[in-house]
């Protein structure tokens, strides 16, 4: 499935800056995901929390990266539209969004198992 979305898996200068922007998007949601974790015990915002960590896990390691960047997406819309609305939060899907169009690149665990094979005869 991920072969057929993406036609390679960048290295060098163009997989550095997907590697960054997979760590740009990861980090802040898994880590305020855990700091969050005992805040408030309703059951909506464990639900949300969870699938922040999950999600933001998945994208920082590169694996199944389309689909959670894009539940990030959703997620992110969700919060802006439901939670606390102002302009500045619009902005805030594109960025897993283009994540989700341009690959998670040559670094991470989805290039590992769908990436192209180059075989030696």
């Amino acid at each position: 499935m991920i072969q057929r979305l993406y036609s390679s898996f960048p290295d060098s200068w163009p997989g550095t800056g997907l590697l960054l922007l997979r760590l740009a998007i990861g980090i802040p949601l898994v880590v305020n995901a855990l700091s969050m974790w005992s805040s408030d015990s309703e059951a909506m915002g464990v639900v949300a929390r969870l699938t922040t960590l999950c999600c933001g896990s998945l994208v920082l390691l590169g694996l199944w990266t389309p689909v959670a960047s894009v539940a990030l997406a959703l997620a992110a819309v969700w919060s802006t539209f439901f939670g606390h609305f102002d302009f500045t939060h619009l902005a805030m899907p594109l960025v897993p969004l283009s994540l989700a169009v341009l690959g998670p690149g040559a670094w991470s665990i989805d290039a590992r198992l769908y990436g192209r094979k180059r075989i030696r005869v």
